[in-house]
Order: C-alpha cells, then structure tokens, then sequence
C-alpha cells in the first residue's frame, strides 16, 4: 500500500481522471514522485468499477483500492446486506475476507466481527478503508482464515466462506472439493468453532452437488440482480434434519422479487396449449430449479415439461417477465417473418432445437423492437412460436 496514494492533490486527480481515457492517460506517465503511473491507473480503474457496485466506498474520502480483480470479485451491497440479515448472533468471522464488504455489512448485524485476509497487502488495505468508513467493531487478521480458526480458542456464533474457485492446479473449478479453502473436507473441524455457517458459492456450481459435498444444509438462497444471477448461499446449521428451504430473490431497480420453496416437496404441474399471458421466471428461479412449485404455488400451466414458460387466462402479480400472447404458430420461419409488422422482435429460445443466432439468420428478423418471439415445444412435442407484447401492468 503506497500512502503517497492518500494525499489530497492525489486523490483529486484520481476523481477529475474517472472518466478519462485510461489508456491516453498511462502515455502521459505520473504527475507525482514515488506513485507509479500504473499505480495511479489502477485506482481510477477500481473506483470506476465502485460507482454502483460499492456506492459507499465511492462516496467516502480517502479509500484506497485495491487491484481491480477484488473489486470485481467481491460482494456487491446489495447482497452484502442482504446476507448480513439471514444469520444472527453476537460475533460472526469470515475466514475469506477479500475487500471486505460483507464483513462491514455484519459489521451492522453483529457486535463483533474478524476479517480474516491471506493477502497481507490487500488485508492492510481493508484495515485502513474500515477506518476511514468508521468501523470499530471489525478486527482485521492478515493470514489464512482456517489456521486462525485452528489457533484461537474463541468459539462464534457464525462463520462466513467464500471460497475460492480458482485452483493453481486445475484452473476454474465447479465442484466444493476443489476451491479453496476446501469446506467438505474441514466441515467437522468448523462446526467444533460453530453451529452456523454462511457459504458463498458461485452461480456456475451446481446447487444438487454442492448439497451432496456438505452437512446439515438449511437454507439456499439464490440472488440475482436485474435477472442475472449473482451469488448461491448455503446456510448450514449444525445437527439440522429438516427440510431444504429454497429462497430466491430478484432485485430490481427500484423493487425485487422473491419466491420460496421446500426442495424436496413432491408437487406436479399441469400443461396446457399457451392461453392469455405467458410467463418467463426470473433467473433466481430458474437457477434455483423450482420449475414445478412456481406452476403449482401460483396456479399457472405449464407449456412442457422441459419449457419453463407458464401460461393463464388471467392476469397474475409473477416474479418474472409476463407477457400478453398476441399470436401462435407452428415453426416456420417464412410465415414467422410476414406475420411481424416489422422486421424486429426480442427472440428468446426455452426448449427448442435452434439458437436465437440460427433463427435470426434463417428469418432476417433483427434484434429490437416492441414485439417478442418465444421459439419453444408446446405439450404435443411440436414446435411453436408464441407472438408477444410485454404487459404493462
């Protein structure tokens, strides 16, 4: 950590240069002795990367950020806060600090909170920032989260994983075994430090296998902001039986989404041919898999078994996208074409042999437009394509 980075004629340039060129700039070389011109780079590059993501952090002076990877990779405030709320207790530990920001968002739920950071540059960093946000309930610990829980003594009322899914041997990995720390094989050794843990996980792990590698599974929750899913939660419980509740959200600008389910309840859908309205689950849900508790919750039909659209006469309030239908068809792409008032419409595919790139090139149909076209199989096993119109209501 370079303080040099700190001072006031520093940290003005680096906010007058957020939006300039990056690259230009670098040419230029550094204005100021002892503070690198790539140095100076990487600090505009991260707090640009803040603006939405950690408001916060860009709005409070003097924070120093660190490189550009940790802002990308770490807890947006929307899910720090939002994870901050499911556990409870007087003092909570993240054995996988990073940047920070979900350690400052327990900060707000607990009394005592432990960062614990292997990077002791990026540690240091943190141990500052929290300063500078006016947080004194966070002790920061610079070395491997899992030996500190090896070596003290304290026992706490929650631990918080995010592993990382990044192996030096094998690349991106998808499996918990092989991030690290790996939490199935120390799972015993950190429940005899808890009975709560919080495990982050990455939307590309499977939720089905991530279950199987791990004990007392309580809760899921599947996060998504503006429908794109952003971090997998597994709530563990130490000697919890009882069944798997599923819990998604979707936040959107100014409001969310949400819809719950059990994992293992047995619930049936049932099919029809489009009718009305046609529904799109967020991708919360569809992540989450519950395709048949959404159909049997909130009274809808499904369109196939492999789908994921849903269908009714009347409107409903849906944690998704609905749609009015407007036409039906068969597949086929000349009739598909003449039957638009233009040669644009919003393409989507769910259970359907083609891409929306292949449909595009066999129509001419191009991107935009107010029209939306679902290429999908309806419960005959034909192929159809449904003509919407976004509903506004």
């Amino acid at each position: 950590m370079n303080s040099a980075i700190l001072d006031p004629e520093v940290q003005q340039f680096i906010s007058d240069n957020l939006k300039s060129d990056i690259t230009k700039l670098i040419l230029k070389g550094s204005p100021f002795d002892g503070i690198s011109i790539q140095e100076l780079a990487n600090q505009i590059v991260a707090k640009q990367k803040s603006t939405c993501k950690l408001a916060t952090w860009f709005s409070t002076e003097n924070i120093y950020y660190p490189a550009k990877i940790s802002i990308e990779q770490t807890s947006s405030e929307i899910t720090a806060d939002y994870k901050s709320k499911i556990v409870s207790g007087e003092s909570i530990i993240d054995i996988t600090g990073g940047f920070g920001v979900d350690c400052y968002y327990f900060s707000n739920q607990f009394k005592e909170v432990t960062h614990c950071e292997i990077n002791d540059s990026l540690s240091t960093i943190v141990k500052h920032n929290y300063q500078q946000l006016k947080k004194d309930n966070i002790a920061t610990f610079s070395g491997d989260g899992l030996q500190y829980l090896k070596n003290t003594t304290n026992n706490f009322d929650c631990i918080y994983i995010d592993p990382s899914r990044r192996n030096d041997i094998k690349g991106k990995v998808f499996l918990l075994k092989d991030c690290l720390p790996n939490v199935p094989e120390n799972i015993d050794f950190i429940f005899s430090k808890t009975n709560q843990i919080l495990l982050k996980n990455s939307p590309i792990l499977d939720i089905s296998s991530a279950i199987n590698e791990l004990k007392y599974v309580k809760e899921i929750h599947v996060i998504a902001i503006q429908n794109e899913v952003k971090e997998v939660l597994f709530l563990l419980e130490k000697d919890y039986k009882n069944e798997i509740q599923i819990k998604t959200i979707n936040f959107l600008k100014i409001d969310f989404q949400k819809f719950n389910f059990n994992l293992h309840e047995e619930v049936f859908s049932n099919y029809s041919e489009p009718l009305t309205y046609l529904y799109e689950p967020n991708a919360a849900i569809l992540k989450s898999g519950g395709f048949h508790q959404i159909s049997r919750q909130l009274n809808l039909f499904k369109l196939h078994q492999h789908s994921h659209l849903y269908t009714s006469e009347n409107l409903i309030d849906f944690p998704g996208r609905v749609f009015k239908i407007e036409n039906i068809i068969s597949y086929d792409k000349k009739k598909i074409s003449k039957l638009l008032s233009e040669n644009k419409a919003n393409i989507t595919t769910r259970n359907f042999p083609k891409t929306v790139t292949q449909i595009r090139k066999e129509t001419k149909i191009k991107d935009g437009g107010n029209s939306f076209l679902f290429f999908t199989t309806n419960i005959e096993n034909k192929l159809i394509c449904i003509f919407c119109r976004k509903n506004k209501v």
